[in-house]
């Protein structure tokens, strides 16, 4: 007897924990639909961190680069600056520091 009671309190589990996954999955599907929005409007989605302040993203020497519209802050994602800074690309970096330099 001690087994049903055991099998069912699995299944009750089991049954809730999938609610909570499907709850969690339609949150994710609305903040990307939201996302989704404001990049074919031109503006981002997310706040800045340094204010509440929304993010612009503006393309600079084929870079994508999220400026703050409010406190003017620059942020870029994982990758961007190495690709600015890359010798090969002669990026802006590089063309400040040989102008300092000469």
């Amino acid at each position: 007897m001690d087994d049903r009671f055991e099998k069912r309190a699995d299944a009750l589990e089991d049954k809730y924990f999938h609610q909570k996954d499907v709850e969690a999955i339609e949150q994710l599907r609305a903040k990307m639909k939201v996302s989704a929005e404001a990049k074919a409007a031109g503006i981002s989605s997310m706040e800045c961190p340094r204010c509440d302040g929304v993010l612009k993203e503006n393309t600079f020497e084929e870079v994508s680069i999220n400026s703050c519209v409010k406190c003017g802050g620059i942020w870029l994602d994982s990758g961007e600056l190495e690709t600015l800074l890359k010798p090969e690309s002669k990026g802006w970096f590089h063309r400040l520091w040989a102008a300092v330099t000469e």
